[in-house]
């Protein structure tokens, strides 16, 4: 399923992004907040999009490629995940390249997933952030996500704990 914005053109990710998702996956300042450092082999990031291709296939989840829609730029992934179709509810998430950063370029994007995740019955969405993730924390509040919930050492990274906030919406 293609999704469409003003600027955006969103695909459904392939194999073949690899090359385009690595340098952004390799970046330790965009995976800062993300529950894995910065991956640097690119093999372990064509499997992450493999697992993405196959979750699609099983219709557990929607991965998009995030391009500029003039020129084709690649910007980064979106995704709607962890759907559950019996209780009509799912998680989204993002990625941008630094360069794609405060451009409005997710918000723009997470509407165009938020709009699609309602045309497929879908009535609560939810996300994860790592506190200190004030950008995605502005977002996630823009979008009309609330914070819901907030868990001490729920993800394990680099020899210590983070927490975690949960924000849901309702469509």
């Amino acid at each position: 399923m293609i999704l469409e914005t003003e600027r955006l053109t969103l695909s459904p990710v392939t194999p073949k992004d690899g090359p385009l998702v690595h340098p952004i996956m390799a970046d330790p300042e965009v995976m800062a907040h993300w529950d894995v450092a910065e991956i640097e082999d690119p093999d372990v990031v064509d499997e992450v999009l493999a697992g993405q291709v196959e979750a699609m296939a099983a219709e557990r989840a929607f991965h998009w490629a995030m391009r500029l829609t003039g020129d084709g730029t690649f910007l980064g992934l979106c995704d709607l995940s962890d759907i559950d179709w019996r209780h009509k509810r799912a998680e989204v998430g993002f990625i941008l390249g630094k360069d794609s950063w405060g451009q409005g370029y997710a918000y723009e994007a997470m509407q165009a997933v938020m709009t699609f995740a309602a045309s497929q019955g879908m009535e609560r969405l939810w996300a994860r952030t790592q506190v200190g993730n004030d950008a995605s924390e502005k977002l996630l509040a823009k979008l009309g996500f609330e914070e819901e919930g907030y868990m001490r050492g729920h993800v394990g990274r680099e020899g210590g704990r983070r927490d975690v906030r949960l924000w849901g919406r309702l469509l």
